[in-house]
């Protein structure tokens, strides 16, 4: 890893109508050890008052955030997503979504175990709806593994030796283990497999059908474990109708060593033919 590359991690975040939610995730992300050259909010959709929350941390945050929204005509992530790395800046982009809350060390022990020619993939600590509710009652948060489900009690566990022995032999033989809310990538090779397959329109897997692209390019995984700790917020679970579709779609990336996915991110990247499509507070 580059020692440059501290100066250059962007952190993506994903949200869609949830405000509340996207306070703490920005609140944990500026109270971070190491900061982040950007904060990228891509947001699917979201009403004003996720704009007016934005606009808010813009003008008190350290670090540059930038707002990328496009209109909402349905679950469009694998879209918007898309759109913000086009817009982002960083050489290394770790990506989490708004209603995640960081560990003040998330961005510190991801660049720890990043390496070239590598994805990361780590694990979060599910929070229950009481506790989540508790949360927002109180407006602020610290972890208490009594309130947490016990079989996400190793996921706030951190171990600098434990984090790099298991960071390259944890979770190999399941290349789709992996959660969309904490994984990292370099920019390059992102733009070398064209990003997140756009024909991926409904929740779920749009995250493991990427990995095993990138796998196809020669990239490897790496596990961020005993580190880059999250807690998810407590919420009702999206609806799957479509997940064979998705289902399918990895079956093909895995069965067929494709790394490209024609519907992705190049279309993003010439800004002015695509400018309209990028609306960057």
């Amino acid at each position: 890893m580059k020692t440059s590359i501290k100066q250059l991690v962007t952190l993506l975040v994903s949200t869609y109508n949830w405000k509340e939610a996207l306070s703490f995730t920005i609140e944990s992300a500026l109270q971070q050890t190491l900061l982040p050259c950007e904060i990228v909010i891509a947001d699917d959709g979201s009403e004003n008052d996720t704009r007016e929350l934005v606009s808010h941390y813009q003008c008190v945050s350290p670090i540059p955030i930038k707002h990328v929204w496009h209109e909402d005509t349905g679950f469009r992530l694998t879209t918007i997503r898309n759109k913000a790395i086009a817009a982002s800046s960083g050489e290394y982009i770790i990506q989490t979504d708004g209603d995640i809350i960081l560990d003040k060390n998330f961005i510190k022990d991801h660049l720890e175990v990043a390496r070239e020619d590598a994805f990361v993939c780590g694990s979060r600590v599910l929070l229950s709806r009481s506790y989540t509710e508790h949360i927002f009652k109180l407006g602020s948060f610290k972890f208490s593994l009594f309130k947490s489900p016990w079989q996400y009690g190793l996921n706030s566990l951190r171990s600098r030796l434990l984090r790099n022995f298991l960071a390259s032999r944890y979770g190999q033989k399941k290349i789709n283990r992996l959660r969309g809310c904490n994984m990292a990538f370099w920019r390059n090779d992102l733009l070398a497999v064209n990003g997140y397959n756009e024909d991926l329109t409904s929740w779920g897997h749009e995250d493991a059908e990427l990995a095993y692209r990138l796998i196809n390019a020669g990239k490897k995984k790496r596990f961020l474990k005993m580190g880059g700790v999250v807690y998810h917020l407590w919420h009702k679970t999206a609806s799957k109708h479509n997940e064979s579709i998705h289902n399918d779609a990895i079956c093909k990336a895995r069965n067929t060593g494709m790394f490209w996915c024609d519907n992705g991110l190049s279309k993003y990247l010439n800004d002015e033919p695509h400018k309209d499509k990028l609306d960057e507070d």
